[in-house]
């Protein structure tokens, strides 16, 4: 008869060591996550920056622009408290009615990847909103003057010549709003769940920055590694977001 194999401290020790760590659906979800934000934040801000600097009276200009300049003015730590309180609770409701006869569904509670995308697209809206406005209001009044004498409608005026001229401010604009969306750490972690998942729109899910601000605490030796990788991957993301848009931006300048 075989012995058994004697299972000591040391085979215990010998699991321990090999320990295998994996960010892909943290990767994965910082990319989802910003992208989808961004193609939603950007459209709403850039419009926005249309009508405060083209459309709309000088009264109601005057009442909007300081409410996007104070909602630059917002600390992260409120949008993550305001999407517990109220976008949570909604799309808590949303989760039930969907995956109410659902028997393998883990419910979040409203913490998940849409709640964060919507928080991340709230939050770089006077990034945008504000750069985008200042742009648009620097191209020359000539140009619409003359787009106006050739009989093209306002509407056409503001989208065929003046922002073609201010698409370099525009273009700036949205960098910066990227990488607000890229950076923010506080808001995303009261918001998404702060759980490592698969990015599916009603999962908790955690992004580069939470991850590191979650686990940084209690992290040692080649755990607190890992999360330095985390960081240096963050930047490299920042850095390629940055060099593709310049890049884009100097083509198009060529042509």
């Amino acid at each position: 008869m075989k012995k058994l194999p004697v299972i000591s401290f040391e085979t215990f020790l010998k699991c321990v060591r090999k320990t295998e760590y994996g960010i892909l659906y943290v990767i994965l979800t910082s990319i989802i996550g910003t992208t989808c934000a961004v193609l939603i934040g950007v459209p709403i801000g850039v419009l926005t920056a249309v009508f405060i600097a083209e459309v709309a009276p000088k009264k109601v200009a005057a009442i909007v622009k300081p409410a996007v300049e104070l909602l630059a003015g917002i600390p992260s730590v409120i949008y993550g408290l305001l999407g517990i309180m109220i976008l949570n609770p909604l799309m808590y409701k949303v989760e039930m009615a969907i995956f109410k006869n659902s028997d393998t569904h883990q419910f979040t509670g409203g913490s998940n990847l849409i709640s964060a995308i919507i928080v991340l697209a709230i939050m770089i809206l006077p990034t945008v909103i504000n750069i985008s406005e200042s742009a648009i209001r620097a191209v020359p009044r000539e140009l619409r003057s003359a787009s106006l004498a050739l009989g093209a409608s306002k509407i056409q005026t503001i989208f065929k010549v003046v922002l073609p001229v201010a698409k370099s401010g525009i273009v700036s604009a949205i960098v910066l709003g990227v990488g607000r969306a890229i950076g923010e750490a506080m808001a995303i972690t009261l918001v998404s769940g702060s759980s490592v998942n698969i990015p599916l729109p009603f999962n908790s899910v955690r992004f580069l920055t939470t991850a590191i601000v979650a686990e940084m605490g209690y992290a040692a030796d080649q755990h607190r590694e890992v999360l330095f990788t985390i960081g240096l991957i963050l930047f490299a993301f920042i850095m390629l977001v940055n060099t593709t848009f310049a890049r884009v931006l100097n083509s198009k300048e060529k042509e």
